[in-house]
């Protein structure tokens, strides 16, 4: 056979053993890509997959495979190569659903939207009880061994991942009281007796341990305006009990949770508002929303004084005679309560 013939025939071999190859390959690619790409035949529902901080694409797609998110970790780390990928996987927990095909995982795997679970801190807290409330939880991984300046948090429900660092949260608290000061401050009544939003907050600690009654927070910030403009000390028990134990309830000898003493009401600190003009130094606690916009928009009215009524909330009085009456009646119902609770 001429050369020139048998060097066609190579050709013409060689043209087909690659023509088959690449076939075969384009053939495996689009079958791999398939299952990529093709959905589960599965009844819907939802579970949650953790990807811990440093997982390579290796760990990740066996973890998936383990826990039979997917069929096949090697299909899901080839393509996820294939396709450049490889890097940008990000670390929390994320909620996944059976019906996800492993390009709608790695899609989530690689979008930052983690599971956020509610978190709530209530109104009212000192810094260290909410240090104490954070360390107690397992959803954050690490715990805090200092407390942030009292009052400088926003107390609200915080959606937030699980593992999220808890000095993360506590940033992001005081980053949201400083964005509700900042805009309510313009908004302000005019002439109030407080120089600046620290002051704000101070007052509105105060207001936030006197009531836990949104109705009642603007008429309680009013009578303390009230008593600022005139010159009268502001005469608030809980800024005693923060003097005492910053904020912690105070007990009697036999454990039980007590009133305040006499000589504690006489006992001179840097907050106890019976023995001091103005404002105390620092909050005496966290207050919330609520409280900071009654101490900037406070209800105009003559009240200056203020005692429990019984029921919960408080009557207030515009002069020393009315409160001693009201002080009266609130002590024919402490006694009435104490009776029937030795009778128990």
């Amino acid at each position: 056979m001429p050369k020139k013939n048998k060097f066609f025939l190579i050709l013409i071999a060689l043209t087909a053993f690659f023509t088959i190859i690449s076939a075969l390959l384009t053939g495996i690619y689009a079958y791999i890509n398939y299952q990529y790409e093709v959905k589960p035949n599965v009844i819907e529902s939802e579970f949650s997959f953790k990807v811990n901080q440093g997982s390579s694409l290796s760990e990740i797609s066996q973890n998936l495979e383990k826990e039979n998110i997917i069929k096949s970790s090697q299909i899901f780390k080839l393509v996820t190569k294939l396709r450049g990928n490889e890097s940008k996987f990000k670390a929390g927990e994320f909620l996944l659903m059976k019906s996800y095909s492993m390009a709608d995982i790695y899609n989530e795997l690689s979008s930052g939207k983690e599971v956020l679970y509610p978190f709530t801190i209530a109104e009212g807290l000192t810094s260290d009880q909410i240090v104490r409330v954070i360390n107690t939880n397992k959803l954050f991984d690490e715990n805090l061994a200092v407390s942030p300046n009292e009052g400088t948090l926003l107390p609200e429900t915080y959606m937030i991942p699980k593992g999220m660092k808890a000095s993360m949260l506590l940033k992001k608290m005081q980053n949201a009281q400083i964005d509700l000061i900042d805009s309510l401050w313009p908004a302000r009544q005019k002439d109030l007796p407080i120089s600046s939003k620290e002051e704000a907050i101070i007052l509105a600690s105060i207001v936030e341990k006197e009531t836990a009654h949104n109705s009642e927070r603007d008429i309680i910030a009013g009578v303390f305006i009230n008593r600022l403009r005139l010159g009268m000390r502001l005469q608030t028990d809980p800024t005693i009990i923060y003097g005492i134990s910053k904020g912690e309830p105070l007990y009697n000898s036999k454990g039980e949770r007590r009133t305040l003493y006499k000589s504690e009401i006489y006992k001179k600190t840097p907050w106890n508002t019976y023995q001091i003009d103005g404002l105390p130094p620092t909050p005496i606690c966290n207050p919330g929303e609520a409280s900071i916009r009654a101490v900037l928009n406070p209800r105009n009215t003559k009240f200056l004084f203020f005692v429990a009524d019984g029921t919960g909330g408080h009557a207030f009085a515009k002069t020393n005679e009315e409160h001693i009456a009201n002080v009266n009646k609130w002590r024919k119902i402490e006694r009435s309560i104490q009776r029937s609770q030795r009778k128990k």
